[in-house]
């Protein structure tokens, strides 16, 4: 795989990880915890039939062909997508998406001390970029008195860089096993936090069915993409082209669920998607990589 087709793969995975909030929107009843739990399942399935077609294997051997790096990988996953829901259900939606749109800075910074991967003066200038359109978006909407949803959000942001740069650490072509481990864990942690508080897994059919639609074709689909070509490009670069789907996400909800747009949502999305295009364009090549 070249590097064009890596970022193509990744901005195709974001694209569809981009929906998630459209299809949050029209759940009926489940609360945040069940939702966790019932969109892990499905993501895990996705992606481990992603993952046994990419590698043309069974599913017998891809279940037992896990290692350390998968596991450190799935449990950063897993704690990035549970303090991800912690965070929007205590703090504003505002304030998530702002914090969260460090997360290429922190994989930067991580990646330059871990594994020596170099920033290059394009991707530094768009991540800038990139966190001035989401504080756009967002303006008005932040609240940093909210401690707590505040420091959830921030620990999705490590979280997730920790697993991309995991990811390329492990120099595998994949890392969908450790994607993969990554629904199963935080699949737990749903189940566990919702019997926890007091609640159960009930929920109506109608939900059932569109959560399980959220998490494996949606989400499943898209963080398998994202993992798949996150072994050839660098950290930054990755969660830089994920940020399409903080993009994406209001205007699906604005088209299909008649929930205006705002003139800074739309100005602050289209400096992102700037930021994005210029990183996109600037990395392209068409050379042959080895996973870094």
């Amino acid at each position: 795989m070249n590097k064009l087709q890596a970022t193509a793969l990744i901005l195709l995975g974001a694209s569809f990880m981009s929906f998630v909030g459209l299809l949050i929107r029209l759940v009926d009843s489940a609360d945040g915890f069940q939702i966790m739990a019932y969109r892990s399942l499905s993501l895990a399935g996705m992606v481990g039939i992603v993952a046994c077609l990419r590698r043309r294997i069974s599913p017998l051997r891809f279940l037992t062909s896990f290692g350390l790096t998968d596991l450190a990988m799935g449990m950063a996953l897993s704690i990035a997508f549970s303090t991800y829901v912690f965070a929007m259900l205590n703090t504003s939606v505002a304030s998530a998406l702002f914090i969260l749109s460090i997360t290429p800075l922190c994989a930067a910074i991580m990646a330059w001390l871990w594994i020596g991967e170099r920033l290059t003066k394009v991707t530094l200038m768009a991540m800038v970029l990139a966190v001035v359109g989401v504080g756009v978006m967002v303006q008005g909407g932040i609240d940093l008195g909210r401690t707590e949803g505040n420091l959830y959000a921030f620990v999705s942001a490590l979280t997730f860089a920790l697993m991309l740069v995991l990811a390329r650490r492990s120099k595998k072509p994949d890392v969908l096993g450790g994607t993969f481990l990554g629904g199963v864990f935080c699949m737990a942690f749903g189940v566990i936090f919702s019997l926890s508080s007091g609640s159960d897994l009930a929920v109506s059919s109608y939900d059932l069915w569109l959560i399980l639609f959220m998490g494996g074709f949606t989400i499943g689909i898209g963080i398998a993409f994202v993992t798949w070509g996150t072994s050839y490009l660098p950290a930054a670069e990755v969660s830089l082209l994920v940020l399409l789907e903080s993009v994406l996400g209001p205007i699906w909800v604005w088209i299909f669920v008649n929930e205006a747009m705002t003139w800074p949502e739309m100005l602050g999305g289209t400096i992102v998607l700037a930021a994005i295009t210029a990183q996109a364009v600037a990395g392209r090549c068409n050379e042959k990589l080895t996973p870094a």
